[in-house]
């Protein structure tokens, strides 16, 4: 394996909660970093947390990833089926002399933390049992790492640089509870450590437990990832990007009509550049990202730069790739999304200039299925006059001789038929979009007829003007 190929990220959400955009953008990061050295990219559960991790967290995490088409090389990994391999390091760490049992009561650290703050001091945990080998009987020990008491930590940070810890100022972590349940920040560093994980990328909120995993790798003789912690997503406002911002789960996304492409290249522009380019593909994103480049500034979530971005890959996308995309949102208007996929791409790009979403691409296409299309009675009233039902009768006649259907013949048609009649163009058009749609929005009238072929314009004409 090359040095370049030995590059292995990871992806590790905590199923307490959807996956959000944050989460999105570090799950995106650290897959394009391995993408782009060849190496690996894992996806891991850390669901050790098992009173507020759900199974449906754990469904959309694993959807969404899906959706996104961020596939993982290995996993998804669950912590809670690692229990025997933490239980044994534990062991490790107690036998070493580089982890101790604490037999501190649940009064004794509220009082201790009280004292604490009341000389205005950092709450900390004191390591009165750090050197301790007696016990107290009926009370289940905790167990806790011996951070060490002197020197420093320094984090060589991607995205901050180098960070300084003082030792001091760390407190022996809990990394099994009473109940004998592994901790988190514990949990990682088996983890990362027997996955052979060399590049942590994580959200800043993560960076204060960086020391202490560090100082836990040099005990149990792993080799330290590089780290980088990227910035938060701040909402349009300023404020943290929350559940009031929007969209609570990735999954919305797919439900309001973004394709995850889009998703994807407007996420990796929060915080990270590459000339002023604005659009990637996703073998564009591979080629130029390193997350060394990744600014250490907080970056806004904008809705419409999101929106506007989905445009641009639905008209540059191959139609084709986009059917399966806009299946789902047929369905859901009830219409039929099991239509031949030639046909679904062709409504594709006679739509794609006029939409910014797959939902708002669906609801505006409900006229090119079944037989009818309900007339908006203001369309009407203003479009289908006698004078206009009686051209669109002898439009009709024309349209039944035609040798051929297509958009140039129709074309071509409509333009010697309103010459003939002499009558400006629109007036044909109009009243014909409108008997054949039911409104007066389409695409270009030729191709909306090549669309909706012969025999169901034809029907859609005679029940409108006889």
């Amino acid at each position: 394996m090359s040095a370049a190929a030995a590059v292995v990220t990871r992806f590790a959400p905590s199923p307490t909660g959807m996956l959000h955009i944050g989460g999105v953008r570090t799950a995106l990061f650290s897959w394009l970093q391995a993408r782009h050295a060849g190496g690996k990219f894992i996806l891991r559960v850390e669901d050790t947390d098992r009173e507020r991790s759900t199974d449906e967290a754990v469904a959309v995490i694993l959807e969404g990833m899906r959706w996104l088409g961020l596939e993982a090389d290995e996993g998804p990994f669950y912590q809670t089926q690692r229990f025997p391999r933490y239980r044994q390091v534990i062991d490790q760490l107690l036998a070493e002399g580089k982890a101790y049992r604490c037999y501190c009561t649940k009064e004794e650290l509220e009082q201790l933390r009280a004292e604490q703050m009341a000389r205005k001091e950092k709450p900390r945990y004191d390591g009165r049992w750090r050197d301790r080998t007696d016990q107290r009987p009926g009370v289940e020990p905790v167990v806790r790492f011996k951070n060490p008491l002197e020197g420093q930590v320094v984090v060589h940070d991607l995205v901050h640089g180098d960070v300084t810890f003082k030792n001091a100022e760390l407190d022996d972590l809990i990394i099994a509870r009473a109940d004998g349940t592994p901790t988190y920040n514990f949990c990682v560093v088996v983890d990362d450590m027997d996955m052979g994980v060399t590049h942590v990328i994580r959200g800043d909120d993560h960076l204060n437990n960086t020391p202490r995993q560090i100082n836990m790798f040099a005990a149990l003789g792993g080799k330290i990832p590089v780290f980088a912690h990227v910035p938060m997503i701040l909402g349009p406002d300023g404020a943290k990007l929350s559940k009031r911002h929007g969209a609570v789960s990735v999954l919305q996304y797919e439900e309001e009509g973004f394709l995850p492409d889009a998703l994807l290249n407007y996420l990796v522009r929060l915080g990270w550049s590459h000339g002023d380019q604005e659009i990637f593909s996703r073998e564009q994103m591979i080629a130029a990202f390193d997350v060394s480049d990744v600014n250490k500034a907080a970056s806004a979530f904008n809705p419409e730069k999101l929106l506007w971005l989905n445009q641009q890959h639905l008209m540059r996308m191959d139609p084709s790739k986009v059917v399966p995309y806009l299946r789902p949102h047929l369905a859901r208007l009830a219409l039929d999304a099991e239509a031949d996929e030639t046909y679904l791409a062709k409504i594709v790009v006679a739509q794609r200039e006029r939409t910014k979403s797959l939902k708002e691409m669906a609801e505006l296409s409900r006229y090119f299925f079944g037989e009818s299309a309900p007339l908006d009675p203001k369309a009407a009233a203003k479009h289908l006059t006698d004078e206009a039902k009686a051209l669109l009768r002898d439009f009709a006649a024309v349209l039944d001789t035609l040798p051929y259907w297509s958009a140039p013949v129709l074309h071509e048609a409509l333009g010697a038929f309103a010459t003939a009649r002499g009558v400006g163009l629109g007036k044909v058009a109009q009243p014909l979009r409108v008997a054949v749609t039911g409104g007066t929005i389409s695409p270009p009238i030729d191709q909306t007829l090549e669309l909706l072929g012969r025999d169901r314009t034809l029907r859609r004409l005679a029940r409108v003007v006889g």
